[in-house]
């Protein structure tokens, strides 16, 4: 009888110990996956852009400047490595897009074209993608980091080497409130 309640104990704690650690491993691809969600996002966004600067090359000739910044910007979220890089990197290309969409106030028959006009809204569409993306992501290393950092999983990630994730930052730039002026 002895040897069945110990039997049964272990089988107990084996049990739970693969569970939680099913879990955390579960947490962690869950963080991944929304990581990979931005990605594909990001990369939808630049597929975007040469488009958007063929359409607004034709009615904005004199604006090369404002159109050679923004396919810079998009080959700088293309080669950047890290999450964080393609999100920073990212950020200024909303910025120089701002400028580019600003250009069709300037000009009515570019803000009448079909294309340029579907062209704002596949962004605007991205965009949200894109912040839905990374408020998923940060959800979920939320939810990551605190299982990895709770009894009981917070021995079974230090046996396993589960490294707590990083969330993605908003510049300070970004932080500040508009001026708004009247």
């Amino acid at each position: 009888m002895k040897t069945l309640i110990i039997i049964a104990i272990i089988a107990v704690i084996i049990i739970a110990y693969a569970g939680m650690y099913n879990s955390l491993v579960k947490y962690r691809n869950r963080a991944r996956e929304f990581s990979s969600q931005i990605d594909v996002q990001l990369k939808r966004r630049t597929d975007l852009i040469p488009n958007l600067v063929e359409t607004v090359k034709g009615y904005a000739k004199h604006e090369k400047e404002t159109l050679a910044n923004v396919v810079e910007l998009r080959n700088n979220v293309t080669n950047a490595n890290s999450l964080q890089d393609k999100v920073d990197a990212d950020n200024a290309l909303t910025g120089a897009l701002r400028q580019v969409f600003a250009l069709a106030e300037n000009y009515p028959d570019l803000k009448a074209n079909q294309e340029f006009s579907q062209l704002m809204e596949e962004l605007s569409n991205t965009e949200n993608k894109v912040s839905y993306a990374r408020q998923a992501y940060n959800s979920q290393v939320q939810a990551y980091d605190t299982a990895i950092q709770t009894f009981p999983r917070n021995i079974i990630a230090g046996i396993h080497g589960f490294k707590e994730m990083n969330f993605l930052q908003i510049p300070d730039v970004d932080k500040e409130a508009p001026k708004v002026k009247f």
